[in-house]
């Protein structure tokens, strides 16, 4: 069976995870996670590194997390990073693997950022291409992630949670659901966060990102080494209160704090999702903390 086919029965992950860094190693050993990610561009497949063997050892689910394969641009993707990939996921036995809504090279040029793409008719069509191209070479289901945006095209035809919503139905991807990128995105375009998480496809979850960040000069900045804001953990919250949701990772890239800190964050990320499993679908038309963040 093709990953594409496989894609909407996969098991969601569980609990909360960690993306494993070098920096981390220690702390991963020791704290409970239900799952754990990796940078796939970081790894050679050939071998692991010993921290990371251990975590996978020990029984965790660990997904290969791309950066590399631009999927959001006009080239079709890269064969030897979909082998990469591929090789990966097959040395960590992961469930699936995971990618963004970006592209990061043009002509031969690399940005060295995750780039947003244009939400047209013209983009989704190539993103469908390069994604089904992608699954076709992946021994397991792809699962896609939106990225923040500090700036938006002016030539934008479809708003992100439709433009998502529509890339998934037309793959059969599974859904990385960035709560820290939707918040950023909402709070630096001035959109409602609450009103578009109901309107992405929650039923094709994988599993979920939250990172930290910082509010400066009037915008927020998904930086990855900071820590995680309340309106993220409110969004975390509100997921939980609207839809039975999967595994909430915590991605840190650096600045890293010492260990009780991180302890509180994971601890911080699963009190939200409790409370918000408590409150079920009783959410209404709840306000969310962007509005309080953007009048400080």
């Amino acid at each position: 069976m093709s990953a594409r086919m496989s894609a909407r029965t996969i098991a969601p992950l569980a609990g909360v995870g960690l993306g494993w860094r070098p920096q981390l190693e220690g702390f991963a050993d020791r704290a409970q996670l239900g799952f754990a990610e990796v940078v796939a561009e970081s790894v050679d497949p050939r071998r692991l590194p010993p921290g990371l063997d251990r975590v996978r050892r020990s029984g965790l689910d660990v997904v290969p997390h791309g950066v590399g394969l631009s999927l959001g641009g006009s080239e079709r993707p890269d064969r030897r990073r979909l082998d990469h990939l591929a090789a990966l996921a097959e040395r960590l036995e992961a469930p699936l693997v995971s990618e963004h809504i970006a592209y990061v090279r043009a002509d031969g040029q690399e940005a060295g950022h995750l780039l947003p793409v244009a939400r047209t008719e013209e983009s989704l069509e190539i993103l469908c291409e390069n994604i089904c191209e992608a699954q076709a070479r992946l021994p397991v289901a792809l699962a896609l992630e939106h990225v923040a945006a500090l700036v938006e095209w002016p030539g934008n035809e479809i708003d992100e949670a439709t433009f998502v919503s529509t890339l998934v139905a037309r793959t059969g991807a599974l859904l990385l659901l960035d709560l820290s990128n939707l918040y950023a995105n909402a709070f630096n375009h001035n959109w409602d966060p609450l009103e578009a998480l109901r309107r992405f496809p929650l039923r094709s979850i994988a599993y979920v990102h939250v990172g930290g960040g910082v509010h400066r000069d009037g915008l927020y900045h998904d930086t990855h080494a900071d820590p995680v804001v309340p309106g993220v953990l409110a969004l975390v919250e509100e997921l939980f209160a609207i839809t039975d949701a999967p595994g909430v990772l915590l991605e840190r890239d650096g600045n890293f704090p010492p260990e009780a800190e991180l302890t509180d964050e994971l601890r911080a990320i699963t009190a939200a999702a409790q409370r918000g499993s408590a409150r079920a679908d009783r959410s209404g038309d709840a306000p969310t903390r962007v509005a309080a963040d953007r009048a400080r």
